[in-house]
C-alpha cells in the first residue's frame, strides 16, 4: 500500500483492476446481459413452441424430463424450456404461445439434474400452467 504524496494514482489503478476481476461488475459495466441473453433484460417473455422432446436426467438420477423448443417472439432466438409438473406436457401443443422465465439456477445457469435447460414454461396461451394442471381453468384456443 502506497503512502507517498503521489500514491493516490496507484491506489485508484489497483481498485480498477480488482473491479474487473468481479464477474457481476463486468456483466454490468459491459452490458453483457443485453447483448447475449436471449430474453434480454426482462424476467419473462413469450415465444412459440417449435417442438416437444424429452431429455435424460444427469447422474445419479434417471428418467425423462419433458421439454419444449421455443422461438422467442421479440428476437426470433430459439431456446429450450423445461415443462414443470406431472403430465404438464399434454397441455402444450406445437405452435402454442408460451410464456417462459428463468429456471433459477445459480449464475443464470441450469438447475439440478436438468441438463442444458435455463428456462421454464409458466403459461400456455396466456393461461397459467399450474391452474391448467389443477383443472381450475381450460386452455384457451388460439
Amino acid at each position: 500500500m502506497g503512502n507517498g504524496e503521489f500514491a493516490a494514482r496507484k491506489l485508484v489503478r489497483g481498485r480498477k483492476h480488482q473491479r474487473l476481476l468481479k464477474k457481476w461488475w463486468k456483466r454490468k459495466k459491459f452490458k453483457l446481459k443485453e447483448k447475449f441473453d436471449p430474453m434480454g433484460t426482462v424476467p419473462r417473455t413469450k415465444g412459440l413452441v417449435l417442438q416437444k422432446f424429452a431429455v435424460e436426467q444427469k447422474q445419479p438420477n434417471s428418467g425423462q424430463i419433458k421439454c419444449v423448443r421455443v422461438q422467442i417472439i421479440k428476437n426470433s432466438k430459439v431456446v429450450g424450456a423445461f415443462v414443470p409438473g406431472d403430465k404438464s406436457i399434454t397441455y402444450i401443443d406445437e405452435h402454442d404461445e408460451v410464456t417462459i422465465e428463468g429456471l433459477g439456477g445459480s449464475q443464470r445457469g441450469q438447475m439440478g439434474c436438468i441438463p442444458g435447460m435455463k428456462y421454464k414454461v409458466v403459461a400456455v396461451n396466456g393461461a397459467n400452467l399450474r391452474l391448467l394442471r389443477m383443472g381450475k381453468i381450460e386452455k384457451p384456443k388460439r
